[in-house]
């Protein structure tokens, strides 16, 4: 969910620019019904015109997801590199009513002014194509974020870190670094994407039946690896997932699967003999509906797995969705298919760099100061620490809405800022501080009553009870049905109200519903949310 502003300036004539304006993902047990989530963009909204541009360092989710949702409270221009900006236009034809947003493409390497801010997009390696970090170049010093980063000599495609650059720029003289932390806590230095590649071909050529490899959709190496493997292998590739298909469209336009044959649509997987297919699958993540989880379900209308088949899961899983990926793991097993993961294989490399390359950017560099980002609470602390024992002169620690002085004076954090995060809860985006999510979590653990009552003008219940109720068990320990817990309790209630409270329709539909609520305390152990509704007659 990551989202930076620099400023540069003092009071009006302060002048913005904005880094990246990505999302996280939901989970069902502590935002249930949220599928994202965005930053709480308020301070920089209420900035106006002096937001001179987004710059985005690269096209993965947690960098842009949040574009089409968010960019209309900005409206500036958004500068992209060819990749990010295919990406960007292939979600927004995919989405009704999407913004029509002021893309600028600009090249990798390239250097333009934006406002009052110098520029610079050094290409770095990293899990996707086009990733840059960014020089800002301002007349009181040069802050480099480095965006998502790490040094791999040998990339299956686009270029390596630019060392000599990075270089460059620290014999000019470098402010301060504002850092990716994400393997900080890791010692040595990354291994290749090509190592990568040459063990999926291992296990793509020596597999007896069908392949299937899920990876990140965006992650164009690994599924130009995959497909320079099939065609090894005298297999022909099938993909499977729209991610999938968007980020190939993409990449062949831009060049980056030259030479690799056509891929096939899900309906050829059936057709195609057993030893002579490669399926490439979105769902590395455990996504619900994405095309893996289909499958291992029986739930795929063109594509099945069976005994034999062979399926390889090229990448990590996310913290948090451990328990989901291992749901669809098991239910391939169940079905017969081999499972390999980067637990028994070499077939996944992470994007972001170890401490051995964190040590080498930062002697290239020179950096005055270093501020850790990107990263849970342990990873940036550990970043901090790394970074004081390699000789970083100044560490500066910050959280989101801090505001923290890089240069021109004094590091230190000078404010702090409204901020926190957004949820898109269906079309509708809501604050998280809103109750509306501790509302479902109570719902999901424990139901929901609804009682409605009817009064004549004497006081006197008219009619039934009426009760509903979702989530409870049906029964009490004593075999007692739960509807006739509730009306008991409902008319035990009424029945220590005297008739002229009744009329105050308010004070009797609190009696109920703290009623109800203590009495399944008593027999069941949970306070399900209760309404209760009262009408005269």
């Amino acid at each position: 969910m990551n989202a930076g502003l620099y400023g540069l300036g003092e009071g009006r004539k302060r002048r913005w620019l904005m880094v990246d304006c990505g999302v996280t993902f939901g989970d069902p047990v502590t935002t249930p019904g949220i599928d994202l989530i965005m930053p709480d963009i308020r301070f920089a909204k209420a900035q106006g015109a002096a937001i001179e541009a987004i710059i985005l360092t690269h096209a993965h989710e947690d960098h842009y997801g949040a574009l089409l949702d968010l960019w209309p409270q900005l409206k500036c221009p958004v500068y992209a590199t060819p990749f990010a900006a295919g990406l960007l236009a292939a979600k927004r034809a995919a989405e009704r009513e999407a913004p029509r947003i002021d893309v600028r493409v600009v090249a990798e390497g390239s250097r333009f002014d934006v406002g009052p801010f110098d520029v610079e997009l050094v290409p770095v390696a990293h899990s996707i194509p086009e990733s840059t970090a960014l020089a800002i170049r301002t007349p009181v010093g040069t802050v480099v974020h480095t965006g998502d980063w790490k040094i791999d000599r040998t990339p299956v495609l686009g270029l390596p870190t630019d060392e000599a650059r990075f270089r460059a720029i620290g014999d000019e003289g470098v402010a301060a670094i504002v850092g990716d932390s994400t393997n900080a806590l890791r010692e040595g230095i990354s291994r290749s994407e090509s190592e990568v590649a040459a063990s999926l071909a291992g296990l793509i050529k020596t597999a007896p039946g069908r392949v299937a490899v899920t990876t990140f959709a965006s992650n164009v190496g690994r599924l130009r690896a995959v497909a320079d493997a099939a065609l090894a292998a005298d297999r022909q590739v099938v993909l499977v997932g729209r991610a999938m298909a968007r980020a190939t469209e993409v990449a062949r336009e831009l060049g980056y699967l030259e030479g690799i044959p056509d891929f096939l649509s899900p309906d050829a997987f059936g057709y195609l003999p057993r030893n002579k297919v490669v399926a490439l699958m979105t769902g590395s993540q455990g996504e619900p509906r994405a095309a893996l989880a289909r499958v291992s379900e029986g739930d795929h209308p063109e594509v099945t797995l069976a005994k034999g088949d062979r399926v390889i899961f090229s990448s990590r899983a996310i913290p948090g969705n451990e328990k989901a990926v291992g749901r669809i793991i098991n239910k391939l097993i169940e079905g017969g298919a081999e499972v390999i993961t980067d637990r028994t294989h070499f077939v996944h490399v992470s994007g972001h760099p170890r401490q051995e390359e964190l040590a080498m950017l930062y002697g290239w560099l020179k950096p005055q100061v270093l501020a850790p980002v990107h990263g849970e609470e342990m990873h940036l602390d550990g970043h901090a620490d790394f970074a004081k024992s390699i000789g970083v002169p100044k560490v500066v620690r910050i959280r989101n809405g801090d505001v923290v002085r890089l240069a021109g004076g004094p590091t230190e954090i000078v404010d702090d800022v409204v901020n926190g995060r957004m949820l898109k809860d269906g079309k509708v985006m809501i604050f998280a501080t809103e109750p509306t999510i501790g509302e479902r979590r109570r719902l999901a653990f424990a139901g929901v009553v609804s009682i409605a009552l009817a009064f004549d003008e004497r006081g006197e219940l008219s009619g039934d009870v009426s009760v509903r109720f979702a989530g409870l068990p049906p029964r009490d320990d004593e075999g007692t049905s739960m509807p006739e817990v509730l009306r008991d309790t409902v008319l035990d209630c009424l029945d220590g109200l005297p008739r002229q409270k009744r009329r105050d329709h308010g004070l009797v539909e609190k009696a109920v519903e703290r009623a109800v609520r203590g009495e399944l305390q008593t027999v069941w152990g949970k306070k399900p949310i209760c309404h209760v509704s009262v009408v005269g007659v």
